[in-house]
């Protein structure tokens, strides 16, 4: 079957038997919820998850942080009404407050699920705010929302020895989702590898009511890889809900694509000095590609990241023409370095607030005047074009299918 006419397959409980057809909801209190595409942006940001469903027809109602500079971004680029944007610590925040949406988004911190991060897991003081998430669709009740898109750093498929990631299973179950996990690096969009955890969960009497197929027919593909394939099947316990989807795009931009046409004697061209430093803060193997990189006969480009090895800070140079993992500049470290070279030169400089959001899929977002807030917003936010492809493939049949505008379906045999 034609990519584009993929539908989705559900996995649900093996007691239910018989085959329902795809619901009718359009003419439904239900449907009409659907058929709105309304989103609540849940751990905001900058807005970067908005920007990507709506350039797919969704509308983002109302979103809440706890970041007060996240907000003055949102604010500026949105420019959003007031009680639009909830400052507010989730686990505090009213369900009250919350208007009854079609779509609920949970970008939730990842600093204690990264592998750069101090690895304590959902009960962690950032990344327990999941927990605040789910207490929040509890008290939704009923008007809890029909699908849910959570993101978040593929190590929370490891955190706690996986514990942590089965135990966020468990609960969104709990509140009547079935759960869908796929992996998609954003470097298949843009120059940055980017690789992010996605959950897409549907509440259990719509998932029960599509077609299905076993969890043991799921193949490794291009977004579910061997190992998450491994342990989706190996969690019996848990009620999925998998959907097709296509073959991921080719990212046809390069580093050198995004980055500004900067003058050679810019002040935020680093003194010699101290790109010389940085230089011999490269090991033997890394010093050679950056001398390789300086002999050749036109400008290239790399990108660098300072991280503590042996407890000493080395300087790690990439030159794949993508760029590393966008960070939170949380330290000296966290921010990433352009290296430009060729010609028997080099320079080197900071990555600048554009060309973050360039990275990210916002060439148009408004930036700040303040540099460190954007490459903070930026380095805790999700890519664009992702977000867009997940709602073009994935979040737009589904609504089509549950509302019957579609009847198509497929199989992973």
């Amino acid at each position: 079957m034609a990519e584009s006419a993929r539908s989705h397959l559900i996995t649900i409980p093996k007691q239910i038997t018989g085959r329902p057809e795809t619901p009718f909801l359009a003419k439904t209190a239900f449907g009409n919820i659907l058929s709105k595409r309304t989103v609540a942006e849940f751990f905001a940001g900058i807005g970067l998850m908005r920007m990507g469903l709506e350039a797919q027809g969704w509308r983002v109602v109302v979103a809440n942080d706890i970041d007060a500079q996240k907000e003055a971004m949102y604010n500026g680029h949105f420019h959003t009404k007031q009680d639009a944007f909830i400052l507010s610590d989730i686990h505090n925040l009213s369900a009250a407050l919350i208007p009854s949406v079609s779509l609920a988004t949970a970008s939730f911190p990842c600093t204690d699920l990264s592998l750069a991060g101090g690895r304590n897991g959902l009960n962690g003081k950032q990344s327990s705010a999941f927990w605040g998430f789910v207490h929040l669709l509890e008290k939704m009740g009923t008007r809890k929302p029909p699908l849910i898109l959570l993101e978040n750093v593929t190590g929370f498929l490891t955190s706690n020895k996986g514990h942590d990631f089965h135990q966020a299973l468990l609960a969104l179950n709990q509140q009547g989702y079935y759960i869908d996990a796929f992996i998609i690096n954003a470097a298949h969009f843009v120059p940055q590898s980017r690789e992010r955890l996605f959950l897409i969960g549907i509440q259990s009497h719509l998932a029960q009511a599509m077609h299905r197929v076993s969890i043991g027919n799921v193949q490794e593909d291009q977004v579910r890889p061997k190992a998450l394939v491994s342990l989706m099947k190996a969690h019996t316990d848990i009620q999925w809900a998998i959907g097709a989807l296509p073959r991921l795009p080719h990212a046809e931009q390069q580093l050198a694509t995004i980055l500004e046409d900067i003058p050679e004697h810019d002040q935020r061209w680093w003194s010699e000095a101290r790109a010389t430093y940085l230089l011999n803060q490269m090991s033997e193997k890394h010093r050679a590609l950056a001398e390789k990189m300086i002999h050749e006969a036109q400008w290239t480009y790399g990108t660098v990241f300072r991280r503590m090895r042996n407890h000493r800070s080395m300087a790690e140079l990439r030159t794949d023409n993508i760029a590393g993992c966008l960070r939170t500049p949380k330290g000296g470290s966290a921010k990433q370095i352009l290296f430009k070279a060729g010609r028997g030169h080099y320079q080197v400089r900071l990555l600048t607030p554009l060309e973050t959001a360039r990275l990210m899929g916002a060439n148009d977002y408004i930036l700040p005047q303040n540099s460190n807030q954007a490459l903070f917003g930026f380095g805790d936010a999700i890519c664009v074009p992702v977000v867009s492809w997940i709602a073009q493939h994935y979040l737009n049949p589904l609504v089509d299918e549950l509302l019957g505008k579609k009847k198509i379906f497929s199989s992973t045999s």
